[in-house]
């Protein structure tokens, strides 16, 4: 039977700290980021909200005014720019800030994190109708593009950053304007849509062509461009616009069935202000019924 003596034991420990301090170092050199690690829950169909949980001092991020409700032990705080962790310092912070400006969302964010023992969980709401759409950024080569106003929380670590569309044509006609929203990280992200959601996965070469304000995200090597519908009947009078977005692989796209902007603007033609007609509802008299109301 061999006796380890101290020495013995000292010389395997320091061996072990210096394989983990060695691995460290690489996945540092190949720009790996250490996001924190989440467990979630969604909840709902069309009215989506998720539940994060969170192990004691594990941190989410998530935009200002979304959370739905929190466990007593989880904390929260404002922070200054996207809430990653390589915004290190005043400068590296405000330029996070300044590109969530462009983005078109606040200068804030909010962090949640749990100050407890124990497990904790904070629950998040989508803004409007639709879906919630969880992404593991790991299995997509740590990059997201979305829409600007897809993001809805994620694991402390990844950053929300702009992804700038080098194409005059699909920045001034692909319906999302020459800048994008991009996640980068290891961890968890979740963003929103509406209606319900479709993932693609598009071969090398595959194109698919989709309305220019269904586009959700999609992978970093997918080739985002704009193309035209043709025919002047079409532009005209399609009611399809003038130009399709087209998506061309390798990669996966998200497309949406139910853009905001199409809802927005269908309530707003239909709101008495805008000239739009009031239905009365459950009567058979319709505005003539609103005359004998209270």
């Amino acid at each position: 039977m061999e006796i380890y003596t101290f020495s013995k034991y000292s010389s395997i420990i320091i061996n072990n700290i210096t394989i983990l301090l060695m691995n460290l170092c690489v996945k540092k050199e190949m720009g790996v980021m250490y996001n924190d690690e989440i467990d979630y829950k969604l909840y709902g169909d069309d009215m989506q909200f998720v539940e994060i949980e969170l192990d004691p001092g594990e941190t989410v991020i998530a935009e200002s005014g979304s959370m739905m409700m929190m466990d007593n032990e989880i904390q929260m705080q404002t922070i200054f720019g996207d809430g990653s962790q390589k915004s290190g310092g005043f400068f590296g912070k405000l330029g996070g800030a300044a590109k969530r400006v462009i983005t078109g969302e606040g200068l804030f964010m909010t962090a949640f994190t749990n100050y407890g023992s124990y497990k904790e969980t904070v629950s998040f709401a989508s803004p409007y109708p639709g879906k919630i759409i969880p992404i593991d950024l790991r299995y997509f080569g740590g990059k997201i593009i979305c829409q600007k106003d897809a993001f809805l929380c994620a694991a402390k670590g990844v950053s929300v950053g702009i992804d700038f569309r080098r194409k005059l044509g699909a920045g001034f006609f692909g319906g999302e304007g020459f800048i994008l929203q991009k996640l980068e990280g290891d961890g968890m992200a979740f963003i929103h849509a509406g209606g319900t959601i479709v993932r693609r996965t598009l071969m090398p070469g595959q194109t698919l062509k989709i309305d220019t304000g269904c586009l959700v995200a999609m992978t970093k090597d997918i080739n985002y461009d704009i193309q035209f519908v043709g025919g002047i009947k079409n532009s005209l009078f399609g009611g399809e616009g003038i130009f399709f977005a087209t998506l061309t692989g390798p990669g996966d796209v998200w497309v949406q069935s139910l853009p905001f902007s199409r809802l927005a603007a269908r309530v707003f033609s239909a709101a008495p202000q805008a000239g739009g007609e009031s239905v009365g509802e459950g009567s058979i008299l319709g505005r003539l019924g609103d005359l004998f109301q209270d």
